[in-house]
């Protein structure tokens, strides 16, 4: 059986009246690369924190690679790197230098670690530079070097490609997808950037104000095969047309798209009956729900209206 690196049981946090997690129970076996999704304020930095045994919870119980973080947490946080809420440096030191600096603080690393970790990272050749110098990229990535410093089995990430550009998306995608695939490592993270999730974790869990929504496997979360995207003029018109139709689950997607569940012989019947009733039909194609929309379709929530659709009103 594969083993549980991360366990919460009913995990709760409460400042007076205000629930902030509520009964959140989560599994990250060992070898995901787990996403911990949720939109800001939807509680995944306090689970963190609770987790890392830096805030205690109201009630429910933590085990982190087997340990009981109330009763053995010494035991459990060597083994476990994290970046919580953003890496911060000594902005006139170098890279290797901050290195040294913070292992002095948790109880030293070998020179030898130090370099290895700068390589991982891919930061080597710049370890001299001053960190003012670095971009908002390289300082993700000095974080991450600064996480694997105690050469742990389990690494924490908390919003790691929270404002990259483009480069720095792909750069940290990789370096993660290496700590597990080259490193062995389990990786949790936590984000909000939807796309980049479902590109790197193979298991995730969808949060929205403290409380779980979804938790398994990415593919069997947008795994709808059964969906197809109807492009249509006259959008709102056409799905009340098609909402009539029990057999029909709809749902909407931007200006002009539609999303329709239905078993594939009603595809022609339902373009055959928008047709009569003088629609044009511009698209019905097969499409995999994508996580953006999952997350969407959980928490209740919609997409922004555009500003022609806002104009009209």
């Amino acid at each position: 059986m594969t083993q549980a690196v991360l366990q919460t049981e009913q995990l709760s946090k409460k400042y007076r009246r205000r629930v902030v997690v509520d009964q959140l129970s989560l599994t990250v076996e060992q070898g995901d690369v787990f996403g911990f999704l949720g939109q800001n304020g939807a509680g995944k930095s306090t689970t963190i924190r609770m987790a890392l045994g830096l805030m205690r919870p109201t009630s429910g119980r933590v085990r982190v690679l087997g340990h009981d973080m109330s009763r053995q947490p010494l035991r459990a946080l060597k083994r476990v790197g994290a970046i919580i809420e953003g890496p911060a440096f000594y902005e006139n030191f170098s890279g290797r230098q901050n290195l040294r600096m913070l292992a002095a603080m948790s109880g030293g690393a070998e020179r030898q670690r130090i370099e290895m970790v700068l390589e991982i990272v891919g930061l080597r050749e710049r370890a001299r530079d001053p960190v003012r110098v670095y971009s908002h990229g390289m300082r993700q990535r000095l974080g991450i070097a600064q996480a694997l410093l105690p050469n742990p089995e389990f690494i924490i990430l908390d919003e790691p490609t929270d404002g990259l550009d483009p480069q720095g998306l792909c750069e940290t995608r990789m370096l993660i997808q290496r700590l597990r695939d080259e490193l062995g490592l389990t990786v949790m993270l936590s984000s909000h950037l939807l796309h980049e999730v479902e590109q790197i974790c193979n298991r995730v869990a969808i949060i929205d104000e403290g409380r779980l929504l979804y938790q398994g496997p990415v593919a069997d979360l947008i795994a709808n095969d059964n969906w197809i995207q109807l492009r249509v003029d006259r959008v709102t018109e056409a799905y009340d047309l098609l909402s009539r139709n029990p057999r029909l689950s709809l749902d909407r997607n931007g200006d002009q798209s539609i999303y329709v569940k239905m078993d594939e012989e009603e595809v022609p019947l339902v373009n055959a009956l928008l047709v009569q009733n003088g629609f044009r039909v511009m698209e019905l194609s097969p499409r995999r729900e994508s996580l953006e929309r999952v997350f969407m379709r959980l928490t209740g929530k919609h997409e922004p209206k555009s500003k022609q659709e806002t104009t009209q009103k």
